[in-house]
C-alpha cells in the first residue's frame, strides 16, 4: 500500500499505478484529500490518496484437465494391454467418472477459498488504513476532515442505536442550557422558558424587566439572537424555533395580520397581487399567513434592488 500526493487525482491514480506495478483499473483506493485550486497564487491543496492494488485471481484451471487427462490415459493403456469386454470397459468408465466427480468438489472449494481470500485482501486497505495514517512521521499533521474519514463509519452506526430523545426531553434539555447562558449575563430576566410548540418546532419564550433590550431598534437583536438560536437548536437537535421575546413576535403577527386585510380583499378581487416592502420578521410572518390561505396559489419572496423584501401573488399557471 503507498500514499501518494499530487496536484491531481488523475496524477495520483497513475503514479499510485506505476509505483504498484498494476493497471489503473485494478487500484483499490481512499481519497484521503480533495484537490483544491489556488486562489490568487494561494490555499491551493494537492490530491492526497491511498492506494493498493486489488490481488488477481489466479485460479489454475490445469489440475481438473490433468486428472482427467490422467483418467483416460490410464483407461486407454489398461484398454489397449488387457482386452476387456465392453462391460468392462464401462464399469472402468463409470468408476473414472466418479473419481472426477469427487475431486471437483474439492476443486470448487478451493477455487471459492481462493477468491474469499482475495476478496478479504482488497478489502484489507480499509481495514489497515487507521494503523497507515497513525504511523505517519510526527511532523506530518493529519487534517480533521482525514481523521473523519476513518472514524466517520463508526459514527453512523453509533448514532443509528443511540436512543432519541423525546421532544419533552429536548425542550427540558435546551431550557436548562439557555438559562445557564443567560444566568452568566448582566440582564435582569425572569427564568426562560422553553416549550413544545408543535412536533417540529420549540417555543423560547423571555420575559423580564430587561427583556425588551433583547429586541433592539426595530428587531435587530430579535433577529440575531433568533439567528443564533435557530442555527444552535437546529443542528443540535433538527428542531425548529419559535422566538417571543415581551410579546413582540405576538404584537408583530397582529400588526401583520391587521395589514393582511387589504391585500387579502385585493386577491379575492383581482387574483394576484403583491405586498410593501416588510421587515425581516415581518416578511416571514406574512409569508406563512398568506400561504396557509392561498394554497393554491404561487406565493414567493422578491427583493428590490436596495436589499428590500416583499411577497407576490399570484396563480402558479402565470410561471
Amino acid at each position: 500500500m503507498v500514499k501518494i500526493e499530487a496536484k491531481s487525482l488523475e496524477d495520483a491514480y497513475l503514479q499510485a499505478a506505476q509505483q504498484l506495478s498494476c493497471s489503473v483499473t485494478e487500484l483499490d483506493v481512499v481519497v484521503i484529500q480533495q484537490p483544491r485550486k489556488k486562489i490568487l497564487g494561494l490555499l491551493g491543496k494537492n490530491a492526497i490518496i491511498v492506494a493498493n492494488c486489488k490481488m488477481k485471481v489466479d485460479v489454475s484451471h490445469q489440475k481438473p484437465k490433468t486428472v482427467e487427462n490422467v483418467i483416460v490415459e490410464e483407461i486407454t493403456i489398461a484398454s489397449v494391454e488387457t482386452p476387456k469386454t465392453d462391460a468392462i470397459e464401462k464399469e472402468t468408465l463409470a468408476v473414472s467418472e466418479k473419481e472426477v466427480d469427487t475431486e471437483r468438489p474439492a476443486l470448487s472449494r478451493e477455487h471459492t477459498d481462493k477468491e474469499e481470500d482475495t476478496t478479504a485482501n482488497g478489502l484489507s486497505i480499509k481495514k489497515i488504513l487507521p494503523e497507515f495514517l497513525a504511523k505517519k512521521e510526527p511532523n506530518e499533521k493529519v487534517d480533521d476532515h482525514k481523521s473523519g474519514v476513518v472514524g466517520k463509519l463508526g459514527q453512523v452506526i453509533d448514532s443509528f442505536f443511540e436512543d432519541k430523545q423525546t421532544d419533552e426531553e429536548i425542550a427540558v434539555r435546551v431550557k436548562k442550557e439557555i438559562n445557564a447562558l443567560f444566568d452568566q449575563l448582566c440582564f435582569s430576566l425572569n427564568a426562560v422558558d422553553v416549550s413544545v410548540y408543535n412536533e417540529t418546532t420549540l417555543l423560547v419564550e423571555f420575559s423580564g424587566e430587561d427583556a425588551a433590550l433583547l429586541i433592539g431598534k426595530e428587531g435587530y437583536r430579535y433577529k440575531a439572537l433568533s439567528y443564533m438560536l435557530f442555527n444552535w437548536i437546529n443542528s443540535q437537535y433538527k428542531m425548529q424555533l419559535r422566538l417571543e421575546i415581551a410579546e413582540f413576535l405576538k404584537n408583530q403577527e397582529e400588526s401583520v395580520a391587521r395589514y393582511l386585510t387589504g391585500v387579502y380583499e385585493e386577491i379575492d378581487r383581482e387574483g394576484h397581487t403583491q405586498t410593501k416592502v416588510l421587515d425581516g420578521v415581518l416578511v416571514q410572518i406574512a409569508l406563512k399567513l398568506l400561504r396557509e390561505r392561498y394554497h393554491d396559489k404561487y406565493v414567493a419572496i422578491r427583493s428590490t434592488r436596495d436589499g428590500g423584501k416583499y411577497i407576490i401573488i399570484n396563480d402558479y399557471n402565470s410561471y
